[in-house]
């Protein structure tokens, strides 16, 4: 077995040194890096579901997928300019059809204009593998590493849509999936959260343990439900899941373009997984239960909120607490600021503490992430029916930031750095089984509650440095210091903001 898994890792990197490569030749024919993917993306699906028309007949059970007039030979056998020019019609004709077909091409363009590069590119690569053959597992890996190389084009801005997969790995195998969840990611970038909740159910709950129901919820993709703001980031969640046997139905929309923020959910959650957009200002403007609207550049007259404010963190913060049925659970990526930052932030972490279950607070190390300098955090809570007393009895924050750092060349975040955590999460253990470690402490809420601005922002231990890590890079200590600088930032911002405030109830009557 250790064998077979070691052979199919290397045939995946071979699979992907061959597609990287040409993004190497896109890239010096001026195709924006972070495009390399989607290009790729568009032709992989092509062959695909041209294998999986030729399989099916092969099968005596003839059925066509990609619509009438549109098929992998006749592309291939076109040259020169006929065959950009049939290309582009495909990609027009695509984007017009419903469903996974609509979401993938809506909007495609052909940004591969040299028609030798084109041409090469169908023929001499994609078209000589059989990529039906090769196994969902080496398909579907072979596209994460492609994402995962693209990510780290920092120049690109390709890695904001990219969480590191071990941290992801932790999060769901602490929050443990089943196949009765219904799970959603409202800022899903590429896909990541759902594909690994996705990898967990189908290891842990085998398609023939699974009721035709449960099984029928996996391999359609009902159980998932994405937002992504970002048309070509779609396209590439959409592309992930597929690759990865999730293949929804033809109207089914697992994917959705658009701003999470803007509209009500169309699925509630019984499990949110989430690494939401770092940064201050949302594009909208919002009105909370407080009935005060901040002005932007959008209207968004929402009022399930508990308080307005034009922190995208924060709002995004609010959105998944209330996208949560009861007794759903969350585990979402939030920054430094969402901890500790005054007025609207105190108001949503006293409501957060006494309307949920808010029972671990993972503190990340820097250096995770390709935004250099993000100090983060996971918070784990979970929704129960509404109550006269604080649901929250205990906070356990980790700490696994004081002594440590990475880097993403010289030490690079890998699951087992997050093993130990894991193990003092206990999963699917009662909570009150948890012990307190060096690095795991319980608050309890009167603590939390008694904290000045309810400030989450908690450490007891002293940072030793980093003994533990590789040396670090001119560039990573840069970034750290910058991290340091903007965490000033928010928390001046904050003082500021309370001062202005001064005198003003920002609490919902």
């Amino acid at each position: 077995m250790t064998e077979q898994l070691t052979e199919t890792a290397a045939h995946t990197r071979s699979l992907v040194d061959k597609l990287w490569s040409y993004c190497d030749v896109l890239r010096d024919a001026g195709v924006p890096a972070i495009d390399y993917v989607e290009q790729l993306t568009y032709l992989l699906f092509l062959k695909m579901m041209d294998e999986q028309e030729k399989k099916l007949a092969r099968r005596g059970k003839p059925h066509r997928i990609l619509p009438p007039g549109i098929d992998w030979d006749t592309l291939a056998g076109k040259k020169g300019g006929d065959l950009k020019d049939y290309y582009e019609r495909v990609l027009e004709d695509l984007g017009r059809r419903p469903g996974t077909f609509k979401l993938i091409f809506l909007g495609a363009q052909n940004k591969i204009q040299a028609t030798g590069l084109l041409e090469r590119l169908i023929k001499d690569l994609i078209g000589k593998i059989q990529w039906s053959r090769e196994g969902v597992d080496v398909k579907g890996d072979a596209y994460e590493e492609l994402l995962s190389r693209s990510a780290s084009d920092v120049k690109s801005g390709a890695g904001q849509y990219f969480t590191p997969r071990p941290l992801i790995r932790a999060m769901v195998d602490c929050v443990q999936p089943t196949p009765e969840d219904t799970i959603v990611d409202p800022a899903c970038g590429t896909g990541g959260f759902l594909l690994l909740a996705n990898e967990y159910l189908r290891r842990e709950h085998p398609m023939e343990s699974l009721n035709p129901d449960q099984r029928d919820r996996l391999i359609h993709g009902r159980a998932f439900h994405g937002v992504e703001l970002v048309r070509g980031t779609a396209r590439l969640a959409a592309m992930n899941m597929l690759t990865h046997g999730v293949v929804p139905d033809e109207h089914q929309e697992i994917i959705e373009v658009g701003d999470a923020l803007l509209s009500e959910p169309k699925v509630r959650a019984s499990l949110v997984l989430a690494n939401p957009p770092f940064g201050q200002k949302s594009a909208i403007t919002v009105v909370g239960e407080d009935g005060k609207a901040v002005k932007d550049e959008a209207v968004y007259a929402s009022r399930d909120f508990w308080v307005t404010t034009k922190n995208k963190q924060l709002n995004f913060l609010q959105h998944i607490a209330k996208l949560l049925k009861i007794d759903g659970r969350a585990a979402v990526v939030l920054p430094d600021n969402v901890l500790f930052e005054g007025g609207a932030g105190e108001t949503i972490r006293r409501y957060l503490l006494k309307e949920y279950d808010v029972h671990t607070l993972l503190r990340l190390p820097t250096g995770i992430f390709y935004a250099g300098g993000v100090k983060a955090n996971v918070l784990f809570f979970e929704r129960r029916r509404p109550s006269d007393r604080p649901w929250t009895s205990k906070l356990w924050v980790y700490d696994l930031r004081s002594g440590e750092s990475f880097t993403l060349k010289q030490r690079p975040l890998r699951r087992e750095h997050l093993q130990d955590f894991v193990d003092c999460y206990l999963p699917g253990k009662p909570r009150d089984e948890r012990v307190d470690t060096d690095c795991f402490k319980a608050f309890t809420y009167d603590e939390l509650i008694a904290r000045d601005k309810v400030n989450l922002d908690i450490s007891w231990q002293q940072d030793g440095g980093d003994h533990k890590s590789a040396e670090r890079s001119p560039e990573e200590i840069a970034r750290s210091i910058a991290a340091d600088l903007r965490t000033a930032l928010a928390q001046i911002e904050a003082i500021a903001a309370a001062l202005a405030n001064d005198g003003q109830d920002e609490t919902p009557r």
